[in-house]
């Protein structure tokens, strides 16, 4: 049975919005009782008056903003206020902690949505929501949600901490140690290719406090910047520039011991199951991008003529868009697919690394495309369609390279079938 809504729906002012408006009913999605089955596409009304929502902030206030951006490989203040400001960084935290209370599909969709318009703001989002809010969620004590949840559902960005320099495909290799000194930790080493860590005040650091038991040492710590946390680089991209991405230090952080999130040499364990719902998050947001550099080369075909006709016309072309449409279709099918079976409570380890793999080629591909269709005017900076592809690419390495969904789709196949 639907609650009764939590957030009022209310038109996008360009102007500020009052804090902890909200711009989506907080109505969890429910399934239609009864034999009737419905479609992947089919959205309750309050996904899809969040979409349209999330579609009139990206457009009326992230849209003016990209190109400076991108250029200035810096995120725009006001866009970050603006996305605490429209409940989009709270999604699936209860109302109790000044979140939204829906469903992880809403989440997705947000992060489909900001894409479109800037993959950067999107991936801000969704680390934010589908890794840091859910591991709180999850693994987190009520005396630890009680004081960092409605931190980060109102104004305090955060970020996940996993990555070293030894230790990107194999996770677990990680050398950053903690040790315990009273009713403290303390935290050494670094972390490298950090996402919103340049902007973020809350931190989840994964670190070792026993090497001798392997990756079962590692263990989940959360701290604030102000407790001593060093951003050493900000790293200068090839895409997604606006999304910081920095290494941290950290000597001799001192954290207290109530701050272990999910226990002591647990850490793998949430690091795993929170990257298997992080991948879909990037699915959703390289199939957005795929669809937002078709939404802007596609109309160009159609209004520029040549040889007496429109390009886009043209029976070459006219196959490439055609088949790019479906690509993107096949994209979101495997992207809400995997979605919707982690809300149903199903297995969708295999799901999510398909939608995952198979978004970041799509997104490559047809964002490749988008500027070969709007020849020299696609390849110039002017119309944003060559940023569609510089941000696409780091879909195949991000949450897991492709070589590692391929390698654990593989393995479900395996299984099923030796």
């Amino acid at each position: 049975m639907l609650r009764p809504a939590l957030r009022a729906v209310k038109p996008l002012r360009a102007s500020a919005v009052a804090p902890r408006a909200r711009t989506f009913t907080s109505t969890r999605h429910v399934r239609n009782e009864g034999p009737s089955l419905n479609s992947l596409d089919t959205f309750s009304d309050e996904e899809q008056m969040l979409r349209e929502s999330v579609q009139r902030f990206a457009t009326d206030i992230v849209g003016p903003k990209v190109r400076e951006m991108d250029e200035k490989e810096q995120m725009d203040p006001t866009v970050v206020k603006g996305l605490f400001e429209q409940g989009l960084m709270g999604i699936e935290t209860s109302a109790e902690h000044g979140g939204a209370e829906s469903s992880f599909t809403s989440a997705i969709i947000a992060i489909e949505e900001l894409a479109k318009v800037d993959p950067s703001v999107s991936v801000m989002c969704d680390v934010h929501n589908t890794l840091v809010n859910t591991i709180f969620r999850k693994y987190a004590t009520k005396e630890q949600q009680d004081k960092w949840l409605p931190q980060l559902s109102e104004n305090k960005l955060g970020s996940f901490c996993l990555s070293e320099s030894a230790s990107g495909s194999d996770a677990f290799a990680l050398q950053t140690r903690a040790k315990k000194d009273g009713d403290h930790w303390i935290i050494n080493g670094s972390k490298m290719w950090i996402t919103n860590s340049y902007e973020a005040e809350i931190f989840l650091i994964f670190a070792n406090i026993d090497p001798s038991k392997g990756y079962k040492g590692i263990t989940c710590f959360v701290a604030t910047k102000d407790m001593g946390i060093q951003i050493a680089k900000k790293e200068q991209k090839l895409g997604i520039r606006a999304s910081s991405t920095c290494t941290l230090n950290f000597d001799d952080l001192k954290v207290p011991a109530a701050n272990v999130i999910g226990g002591e040499g647990l850490g793998y364990k949430l690091a795993i199951e929170i990257l298997n719902e992080g991948r879909i998050g990037i699915a959703a947001q390289m199939l957005g991008l795929a669809q937002g550099a078709f939404n802007a080369a596609v109309p160009y075909t159609y209004s520029r003529s040549q040889f007496g006709q429109p390009v886009g016309t043209f029976q070459g072309m006219a196959f490439q868009i055609a088949q790019a449409a479906i690509d993107i279709e096949t994209a979101r099918l495997l992207t809400y697919n995997a979605a919707r079976r982690k809300e149903e409570g199903k297995s969708f380890t295999k799901e999510a690394a398909m939608a995952k793999y198979w978004s970041s080629v799509i997104a490559q591909r047809v964002s490749g495309q988008a500027i070969e269709w709007t020849g020299g005017v696609g390849f110039t900076r002017e119309t944003g369609i060559e940023k569609f592809w510089r941000d696409s690419k780091i879909g195949a390495i991000y949450e897991g390279t492709s070589n590692i969904q391929l390698q654990t789709i593989a393995k479900f196949i395996q299984k099923e079938y030796s």
